[in-house]
């Protein structure tokens, strides 16, 4: 019987090996308002996905993005399933996307993985993760809504500009590429507690050790405060000042 750490790197793999299957072929979406839509993948991918987590942990509640939650309704613990994190990339054939699977038990996820579909990567909260501010890339999520009106200011702040440089991955595979060194940061607007889409991600930037806060420095899961992940307390602190005392 596969732990809680191997459960969700099998789970996110078998989302992976269908997002692969399905990457190029001409798919139907179903449009989710507001600009957003789901393809025929995110589907089958999440139907692969729930799959693995029924089977291993049929006590245990699934919220997926696209089926929402299903499962015991008393249950103590909960997956959380984001089958394919830049689906707006992998429609216009982009390969820039994840395959996110987290568990969360007594308000706190427990148990993450991250798959890279197109690299064969999967990135566990079992490692091993280094966490590394060398390249100085610092991947911003510009989706809307911007609650906090602060993420944008960025790119036109000298002072930013100075000793980072900005990426827009649109996926939050990005974070995982925080807990292993290959961006020194990742900041985001919006709500993040307890979400499909960031779950896996903060909690992969958690067990490499980074530093995690919201916008202001608090704890991520206090509000609708946006994310900082940053690889160290260094590159944290800059770009909490950058963020939260942002050029006039």
């Amino acid at each position: 019987m596969p732990n809680d750490h191997e459960l969700a790197v099998t789970a996110a793999e078998a989302g992976a090996a269908v997002v692969r299957a399905r990457f190029g072929a001409e798919l139907t979406r179903f449009d989710k308002g507001a600009g957003d839509f789901a393809t025929a993948a995110d589907l089958e991918a999440e139907a692969a996905i729930l799959d693995v987590l029924r089977a291993a942990r049929p006590g245990d509640a699934v919220t997926g993005e696209e089926s929402g939650r299903t499962g015991p309704a008393d249950a103590a613990r909960a997956w959380l399933v984001d089958p394919l994190c830049g689906t707006l990339n992998f429609a216009s054939g982009a390969m820039n996307v994840a395959v996110n699977v987290a568990l969360r038990a007594s308000g706190r996820t427990v148990a993450a993985a991250v798959a890279d579909p197109f690299s064969h990567r999967v990135y566990s909260t079992q490692g091993p993760l280094t966490p590394s501010a060398h390249t100085a890339l610092v991947d911003l999520n510009l989706d809307p809504p911007f609650p906090n009106q602060r993420i944008a200011r960025l790119l036109t702040n000298p002072a930013f500009e100075a000793r980072f440089r900005p990426r827009v991955l649109s996926t939050t595979l990005a974070l995982a590429w925080v807990a292993t060194g290959q961006r020194a940061a990742y900041l985001t607007d919006g709500d993040v507690r307890a979400s499909v889409h960031f779950a896996a991600g903060i909690a992969l930037c958690e067990a490499a050790g980074c530093v995690v806060t919201d916008l202001r420095g608090g704890p991520v899961e206090s509000g609708a405060n946006g994310l900082i992940a940053a690889a160290d307390a260094r590159t944290h602190a800059a770009l909490l000042a950058l963020t939260y005392h942002p050029m006039p």
